[in-house]
């Protein structure tokens, strides 16, 4: 037998998870994420799509939003950090170049610009210290800062009013 605390970090805490997608040919792309629904993800009419969704890249930068919202969450709540809410101003640059056929010129985004504004009473300095790990820990945020994508997050303090 053998019994482990969770919080051991000394292995891996492997988890799996899965999702189906499919297309019909056409730049759009249906997936499911099985008990939280279908999303489609296509391409504007201007690119050859059918505007019926948000692009992948879109995607990304709400993946990356929503992936700092969670581990922000997290964070403060193991560190003792009130706030109320966080809001986001989300963009990215791409050289389409690279997606058009171009060797050596990427094809992901060339840079990311997040804004984050944190609804919080804590200090600026408090403030920073659950940034600094939140960073350090989020999933999405590190992706993309490993794939050598400049990244400018600014995080705001936003005093409750």
């Amino acid at each position: 037998m053998n019994v482990v605390d969770e919080r051991d970090f000394s292995k891996p805490l492997i988890r799996r998870k899965a999702l189906s997608a499919s297309s019909t040919g056409a730049l759009s792309t249906k997936v499911d994420f099985g008990q939280y629904g279908q999303f489609t993800f296509d391409e504007p009419s201007a690119h050859g799509g059918d505007d019926l969704g948000p692009s992948p890249l879109q995607g990304v930068l709400g993946a990356l939003c929503a992936c700092e919202s969670v581990t922000f969450s997290r964070t403060a709540g193991e560190m003792g950090f009130a706030y109320s809410g966080m809001d986001f101003d989300a963009a990215y640059t791409i050289d389409i170049r690279g997606r058009q056929g171009m060797r050596g010129v990427v094809p992901h985004f060339q840079s990311i610009k997040l804004e984050i504004r944190v609804t919080t009473d804590e200090t600026e300095d408090r403030l920073r210290e659950v940034v600094e790990e939140s960073e350090a820990r989020c999933p999405v945020f590190n992706l993309v800062r490993d794939a050598n994508v400049r990244t400018d997050v600014v995080w705001i303090r936003k005093a409750i009013s």
